[in-house]
């Protein structure tokens, strides 16, 4: 399901943001974090090839060590002879804003994240270096290990202007309390009414046995919680555009959304739904789920099944069990969700400004192909030999140390990572949740691949389409109206334009005939 775009932060209140260096300190004999990458400052820098470049990183996320303890830098420092400073917000919409009010002060990182409309935008504002001539020669490393079919995502007009971070595999499913199930002798739900009367019951018959009417059914994040049921009605969630029996499908026209829809409704009319479903951010649901409010929860393995989150839930409660259960057999399917397989993690880009940098241009080229490689790319993903795994038998095997100093050296996974290697040995405990949720039958969503066009604003239509949405869920609107708030959608909203894209960005990409 697509993600529902919150208020932006005015940008006015990140101005003095611009140029700061979060995360980490400056060293070295590198630029100052407030002088544009192709200032004076840079020129004068990279005067010989044995000169070291600061190379900044700007990206969404948080919780990374001090520099003087960031052992991942330091190795990438010493063998590259650069100084990495990394510029991190936590919160995409928060960073978004930051990257867009760099971008107009001519200030942009060396190395930072975009989203599909900002690389887009800036791209057609020529504000991003073109990578496309740099692919087979000084980036042939790096081109090679994300493949040519993920940097295609980072396309614009013809040319390449993302660094497209190989795509995550999928990680949710539906969780259950099965101790709640053996509190009141229930069996694993199925289909649609199994999980119906468990959600009932887990509602009303005090499955804590704490005497109390305190628990629900369902929590979760907004209409995310009900992925595996619009997945029985043979859907994706609302906005969603996959595809399905050969065909581009957008939800809102799916005849199976609708019925998904009502038997949301029913759920929330008879209060098996945690009330704060709506306006849970965060860990908030998992929060919940874990003091034993609510016994079912979609969520991914990495939230749930880790160490520390299993011993969170059982500090609350030694006899608390959180299952992986499958996605319910419904009319039209059997599905757990719309997952875009071919979703780039993350997408970097680079300003045009480094044109006039060749050296330090060059540095950033090495630093992307190095982790690329095997031995740059086993660092970003291990650590330090003897340090944080050593080598048995030709198997890498993590020692403790990972455990505790490991936990950001997927932000220098610049280019990604093989998962199908690196999951089942990063975290060999939760080997079986993680095949289980790979195992899931997902319909192929295709969002990734489709910018707005113009004439339609996203924005606009997605805080209709969510309001609307709402309504029909809680019974503020009846379902009656589905083919009113469609026809509002096309007419005030022009939303058959981002359908029409969807068509055609499938076609263009070979998805479809």
């Amino acid at each position: 399901m697509r993600n529902w775009k919150r208020d932006a932060v005015v940008a006015a209140s990140l101005a003095a943001l611009v140029g700061v260096s979060v995360g980490c300190g400056s060293s070295g004999g590198g630029r100052a974090a407030d002088q544009p990458s192709g200032g004076d400052a840079g020129a004068k820098q990279g005067a010989g090839s044995n000169e070291k470049f600061k190379i900044t990183i700007g990206m969404e996320g948080s919780g990374l060590p001090a520099p003087q303890d960031d052992l991942i830098k330091k190795a990438l420092d010493e063998k590259l002879n650069i100084d990495i400073e990394m510029n991190m917000i936590q919160g995409f919409s928060d960073y978004m804003n930051q990257i867009k009010v760099r971008a107009a002060a001519g200030n942009l990182p060396d190395i930072f994240q975009v989203d599909l409309v900002a690389l887009n935008d800036f791209a057609q504002k020529g504000l991003l270096l073109d990578l496309t001539p740099y692919l087979d020669t000084k980036l042939k490393t790096a081109k090679s290990f994300m493949t040519e079919s993920l940097m295609k995502k980072g396309m614009v007009n013809g040319n390449y202007y993302a660094i497209t971070r190989i795509a995550d595999v999928a990680f949710s499913s539906f969780w259950i309390r099965k101790d709640w199930l053996e509190n009141l002798n229930l069996s694993m739900p199925t289909n649609l009414d199994e999980l119906y009367n468990v959600a009932k019951a887990f509602t009303e018959q005090d499955p804590d046995g704490n005497g109390k009417k305190d628990t629900y059914g369902f929590t979760g994040t907004e209409l995310g919680a009900f992925s595996p049921i619009f997945g029985a009605y043979g859907t994706a969630g609302p906005g969603s555009t996959f595809l399905k029996d050969g065909k581009v499908v957008n939800a809102y026209y799916d005849p199976g959304l609708p019925e998904a829809l009502q038997y949301i409704q029913r759920l929330i009319s008879e209060n098996l739904v945690d009330p704060q479903l709506m306006t849970n951010k965060g860990t908030m649901a998992r929060d919940q789920a874990f003091q034993g409010k609510a016994g079912i929860i979609w969520a991914g393995w990495t939230d749930i099944a880790k160490q520390e989150f299993i011993e969170q839930y059982k500090t609350v409660n030694p006899k608390a069990e959180w299952v992986q259960l499958g996605p319910p057999k419904g009319p039209y399917g059997q599905y757990d969700s719309a997952f875009d397989s071919e979703r780039p993690s993350r997408m970097l880009a680079l300003p045009k400004s480094l044109e006039k940098q060749p050296e330090k241009l060059q540095r950033i080229f090495d630093l992307l192909n190095y982790i690329s490689d095997k031995e740059g790319n086993r660092l970003v993903m291990y650590g330090i030999e003897g340090r944080h795994y050593n080598v048995v038998d030709g198997k890498i095997v993590l020692t403790e140390a990972m455990a505790k100093e490991g936990n950001y050296f997927h932000y220098y996974q610049l280019t990604g990572r093989p998962n199908e290697e690196y999951l089942p040995t990063k975290f060999p405990a939760e080997e079986n949740y993680i095949k289980y949720a790979l195992t899931l039958p997902r319909l192929q969503s295709i969002d990734s691949n489709i910018l707005p066009p113009a004439g339609y604003s996203a924005a606009d239509a997605d805080r209709y389409a969510k309001e609307e949405i709402v309504k029909f869920i809680y019974g503020k609107r009846p379902l009656s109206e589905y083919p009113a708030f469609l026809k509002t959608m096309e007419d005030t909203f022009k939303y058959k334009l981002y359908v029409e894209e969807g068509q055609k960005r499938a076609k263009e990409l070979g998805l479809v005939k």
